[in-house]
């Protein structure tokens, strides 16, 4: 954030470590992908990869979220 200028150079120069389909096939066949999520689909993760049987990003999302809503209770009811 507040660097919006540098977004078009930081694309160019970060390309090459885009996780996607050809890094994927280099992997271990058990090889799985994670990502914290909000995903920058088609700049550092691809579509193809991110909603493949070999993604967990969505899971890991789900775990965050329960973590997430049993933190509201703990401050809502003061433990």
């Amino acid at each position: 954030m507040g660097q919006e200028q540098e977004a078009a150079v930081r694309r160019e120069v970060f390309r090459p470590y885009q996780v996607n389909a050809a890094l994927l096939a280099e992997a271990p066949s058990h090889a799985v992908v994670m990502h914290c999520l909000p995903a920058h689909r088609g700049e550092e993760i691809t579509d193809e990869v991110l909603e493949s049987d070999r993604s967990l990003a969505f899971d890991e999302a789900e775990n965050r979220l329960h973590a997430q809503k049993a933190l509201l209770v703990f401050c809502m009811l003061g433990l």
